[in-house]
């Protein structure tokens, strides 16, 4: 007869700013205690979480799953099974889909393939213009009721006008805008970082306030409507300034970086597609600056900014390779090693960055506490490991972090109560 609890023994576990030795005891899909040292019963099947970290499952803000339109590149399917293998239980879902979803039809048809296909939660996006064209705002007020924000990622809104209009609506429906910060007149066909490489290797670069003017631009339409903002995959030294700003003005506004701006700069990169992202990965003093903001606040999430491409169309260099690397794998176990191992932030503060914030920003609910839904990730933070992205469950491959070792496999994922992922089992 299969055991209807499981007890999560011995682990420190981390949430909602504590950490502390404990074991979890989750019964029928809730957390049910955490404590030190419960006594399980004869229907309690136990995990062994002795030196490990144990955490509510990650959020992460900031993901490509591919579906509708692109399932070459990845499925829901394989997507949020790369999540669990990473400890991410709720993923947010971005909205550079075909077709967009920029309607209730098709943001439905959308929901329709996660209900068939998640192993997780996801939360989609709908867009902020029809065909995320950045013309027309779409319907916000039909929309509100069926997505978790509003988003055109992978393009910025252009037009001063279209964004104000659209952050006075989305402010009506008391949602959030997250903004791809691209102004598209200053990019001058470059595809990395306008900096040291660059122009050592003859590569086209994209200069920084190619991302931080918008930004600038947007603070005077946020004072205007009152819009929740979320600043997405800040790169620049200037763009934490500028979000620094705006919160001592008193703005509702948030902002996210990804582990690969946080760990390397431009001059660690090749001249590999699984360098490529958009915004590229910039200087070491731009590196510094988001160090310095997650620290001290003003950068509150980190987000992977999952990317699948196909293998031939990240195959082709700097130049020619499609935008966009994988993290869902990875993301912990770098922050962990390169962030908290190294003494830069604690690990409950790298938790309030990849699960409390995200969660409280975006109204997802959960945490680390008795009655809530037993989303949870265990982390094995002493044993060694070097990513492989031939293990990796997603379809893409491309990382910035290949080969390198890290601490923080997952070792287990729940989602519900229910296993997701478990290590050995794939």
């Amino acid at each position: 007869m299969s055991k209807d609890k499981l007890l999560i023994r011995g682990g420190l576990a981390v949430g909602m700013g504590i950490a502390s030795k404990a074991d979890v005891l989750i019964e029928s899909g809730i957390i049910a205690a955490i404590e030190e040292n419960i006594t399980p019963d004869e229907n309690t099947e136990i995990f062994d979480a002795d030196g490990a970290i144990v955490t509510y499952g990650l959020a992460d803000a900031h993901v490509h799953l591919r579906e509708p339109g692109y399932s070459e590149k990845e499925t829901i399917a394989t997507g949020t099974a790369a999540a669990a293998h990473g400890g991410v239980t709720t993923v947010l879902a971005m909205p550079n889909l075909n077709p967009a979803p920029d309607s209730v039809e098709n943001i439905a048809i959308e929901q329709s393939m996660i209900d068939e296909q998640a192993v997780i939660e996801v939360r989609p996006y709908a867009t902020i213009t029809e065909r995320r064209i950045g013309k027309q705002v779409v319907d916000v007020e039909a929309l509100a009721p069926h997505c978790v924000g509003f988003s055109d990622d992978g393009s910025g809104v252009q037009n001063r006008e279209i964004m104000l209009e659209a952050m006075q609506k989305i402010a009506d429906v008391d949602g959030i805008l997250a903004a791809h910060c691209e102004d598209e007149s200053m990019l001058n066909g470059g595809y990395i970082h306008a900096g040291d490489y660059a122009a050592m290797n003859g590569h086209k670069g994209i200069a920084s306030c190619s991302e931080y003017m918008p930004f600038i631009r947007d603070i005077d339409l946020i004072a205007q409507s009152g819009c929740r903002y979320h600043f997405c995959h800040m790169s620049a030294r200037n763009s934490v300034i500028a979000l620094r700003i705006a919160k001592q003005m008193g703005l509702p506004v948030s902002g996210e970086t990804g582990p690969h701006y946080l760990t390397m700069c431009d001059l660690e990169i090749k001249n590999e597609g699984r360098f490529k992202m958009n915004p590229p990965i910039r200087s070491e003093s731009d590196c510094d600056a988001l160090i310095e903001g997650i620290i001290d606040g003003t950068i509150e999430v980190i987000a992977t900014d999952h990317a699948p491409h196909t293998a031939e169309q990240k195959s082709k260099g700097l130049a020619g390779s499609a935008m966009g690397v994988v993290g869902l794998e990875t993301s912990f176990a770098v922050c962990y090693t390169k962030l908290v191992r190294e003494g830069i932030i604690s690990i409950e503060k790298l938790i309030e960055l990849m699960c409390d914030n995200p969660r409280r920003i975006f109204r997802l609910g959960g945490g680390l506490e008795v009655g809530q839904r037993a989303d949870i990730a265990v982390f094995d933070t002493t044993t060694p490991f070097t990513v492989d992205s031939s293990n990796f469950l997603s379809k893409g491959k491309a990382t910035p972090f290949e080969g390198w070792e890290l601490y923080g496999r997952c070792r287990l994922t729940l989602f519900g109560g229910k296993t997701v992922w478990r290590e050995n089992e794939k």
